[in-house]
C-alpha cells in the first residue's frame, strides 16, 4: 500500500513542476510527460487508494448528504438542458454520404468559415496543401472543387478521421502518364508527427502552396458519446483525440481521479479559464473519495454540484444561449489530455517549415488560448512573453527589430515580420448566417499569412 501512495505522490509532483514552468510559458511551454502515465498502473492504484480512503473517510454527515442531493438533483437539469441542445444539433449537422462506411461519425459537420478558407487558400491547378485537421474533409472537398488537379495531404490525428480521408481518396484519383496517385493522400499522426509523416510521403520542406490548420475538437467527435467529449450525452471519461491508438497515454478519468487538488485547479484556470477552478477541483476531489469518476454525465454532476442550482445555466455564449457550468471543466481537461497547445504551437513551425515562400497559411480557433499562440506566432512574438501585456507593442517592437536586421518590403494588406505578411488586415470571424447555420462556428477566428 506504501508503494502505491508514494507513486501516485510521485505523478503529482512531477505534475507541480511542470506547472511551474507552464506559468513562464503559458501557451505551450508545458512539458508534462503525459505518456509516461500508465492507465493500468493508475487504475490498480486507484482501486486501493479508494479502499484506503473508504476505510477512513471522515466526513460531515449532513455536507455529505447535501453535496449528494446536489450531484442527482443536476442530472435532471442536465437532460433537460440536452434535450434543447439536441434540436439545435439538427441544423449543425448532416448526414455522411452512403458510401461511407463508418458508423461512428454518422454525421458530417458543416465546415467552419468554409467561404473564407477557400478565398484565403486560393487554390490554383497543380498546387499541394496539407490539410492538418482533416476531420471529415470538409474543407478539403471545398478545396479540390475549386481547383483541378490539385493534391491535399489530409492529416489527422483520429483513426476515424484518417479512414474517411481514405475512403474520400478513391474518389479523386489524378491519371498521369506512367502513374496513378490521388488527389488525397492520407496522413496518420499529431501534429508533433508531421513533419516525419510528410517527409516520407515524398514531401520535401519548402514545397507546400497551403496550409489549413483547423484548431481544436470535430463536431464529429462531440456528436460520438463513446469518445467522452461532450457533457450533453453520457459516454466513458475518455477525450482522447488518438482514441486507443496509444494504450498508456492517460485519459481524463485517469486526470481527474490521479492528480491532487492543487493540480486540478491548475488544470483547469490554465486550460479551461475556469475563474471556479478550486471550488470545481475540490468537488472532484471530494466525490472520487467515495466513488472513481468514469463517465462523463457523472462528472458533469459533480461539477454542478458544487454550486447553487440557480447557477447551473447562468452563463451564456455567444449567441446568449445557456451553457452548463461544466463546460469550461471539459475544455480544460481536453486541452491537458492531449496536450493541444504545444501540439499546436508544434503545428504552426511545421507549416511554416514546409510552406514555399508566397505560399499561403490559414489558421481556424476556437477559443482565446489557440488564437493568442497563432497571432503571437504570425507575429513573431516571443511564447514567454506575458499573455496579458500590450500586444501592439510586442508587434512594434517585432517590426523594429526586424527593420533593423534587413530591409521589410511594404505590403497592402497588412503588416509582417521578416517571416509573414497578412492576407487580411484584422482577424476573420464568423457571419450571421454561418452562425446560424452551424451555432458552432460562432466563436472562431481566422488568421491568414503568406509566407515570405
Amino acid at each position: 500500500m506504501q508503494w502505491y501512495k508514494s507513486r501516485i505522490a510521485f505523478i503529482q509532483r512531477v505534475f507541480c513542476q511542470s506547472m511551474q514552468s507552464f506559468c513562464v510559458a503559458r501557451e505551450y511551454d508545458i512539458r508534462y510527460n503525459r505518456r509516461m502515465i500508465n492507465s493500468k498502473m493508475l487504475s490498480q492504484c486507484l482501486c486501493q487508494v479508494n479502499k484506503c480512503l473508504l476505510h477512513n473517510l471522515k466526513l460531515n454527515p449532513i455536507k455529505l448528504a447535501a453535496l449528494s442531493r446536489r450531484i442527482h438533483s443536476s442530472v435532471k437539469q442536465l437532460s433537460e438542458y440536452e434535450l434543447t441542445e439536441q434540436t439545435t444539433q439538427k441544423s449543425e449537422t448532416k448526414k455522411l454520404p452512403d458510401s461511407t462506411e463508418n458508423k461512428n461519425f454518422g454525421r458530417l459537420h458543416v465546415p467552419v468559415m468554409m467561404e473564407e478558407v477557400v478565398s484565403c487558400l486560393s487554390p490554383q491547378s497543380g498546387q499541394c496543401f496539407l490539410d492538418m485537421t482533416f476531420g471529415a474533409g470538409g474543407h478539403s472537398t471545398a478545396l479540390l472543387e475549386k481547383a483541378s488537379n490539385i493534391t491535399i495531404y489530409a492529416l489527422d490525428r483520429d483513426p476515424t478521421a484518417y479512414k474517411i480521408a481514405q475512403q474520400l481518396s478513391e474518389s479523386y484519383p489524378i491519371p498521369f502518364p506512367r502513374d496513378i496517385r490521388k488527389q488525397i493522400q492520407a496522413l496518420l499522426g499529431q501534429f508533433s508527427q508531421s513533419e516525419a509523416l510528410l517527409i516520407s510521403s515524398g514531401v520535401e520542406p519548402g514545397t507546400l502552396d497551403g496550409v489549413l490548420l483547423d484548431a481544436g475538437c470535430s463536431s464529429m467527435q462531440f456528436d460520438t458519446p463513446e469518445r467522452g467529449f461532450s457533457l450533453q450525452k453520457d459516454g466513458p471519461l475518455d477525450m482522447r483525440m488518438d482514441s486507443d491508438r496509444y494504450p498508456d497515454m492517460p485519459t481524463a478519468a485517469d486526470v481527474v481521479n490521479a492528480l491532487d487538488q492543487q493540480a486540478l485547479a491548475s488544470i483547469l484556470r490554465t486550460y479551461g479559464e475556469e475563474k471556479h477552478a478550486k471550488k470545481i477541483a475540490s468537488a472532484i476531489v471530494q466525490a472520487r473519495s467515495i466513488y472513481p469518476i468514469t463517465r462523463t454525465q457523472q462528472l458533469a454532476s459533480i461539477v454542478a454540484g458544487a454550486f447553487p442550482a440557480s447557477a447551473l445555466y447562468a452563463r451564456k455564449d455567444l449567441l446568449q444561449r445557456p451553457t452548463h457550468i461544466a463546460t469550461k471543466t471539459f475544455q480544460g481537461l481536453r486541452i491537458f489530455v492531449n496536450d493541444e497547445l504545444h501540439e499546436l504551437f508544434i503545428g504552426l513551425k511545421t507549416a511554416e517549415k514546409f510552406l514555399k515562400p508566397g505560399g499561403r497559411l490559414v489558421a481556424l480557433s476556437f477559443h482565446s488560448l489557440e488564437d493568442r499562440i497563432i497571432k503571437r506566432f504570425l507575429h513573431g512574438i516571443d511564447m514567454t512573453e506575458k499573455y496579458n501585456l500590450g500586444s501592439k507593442q510586442k508587434i512594434r517592437q517585432a517590426l523594429k527589430n526586424c527593420s533593423k536586421e534587413e530591409d521589410t518590403h511594404e505590403f497592402p494588406h497588412g503588416k509582417s515580420n521578416s517571416k509573414w505578411t497578412f492576407i487580411q488586415k484584422k482577424v476573420l470571424t464568423p457571419q450571421a448566417k454561418d452562425i446560424l447555420t452551424n451555432p458552432r462556428a460562432r466563436s472562431a477566428k481566422l488568421r491568414a499569412a503568406v509566407k515570405l
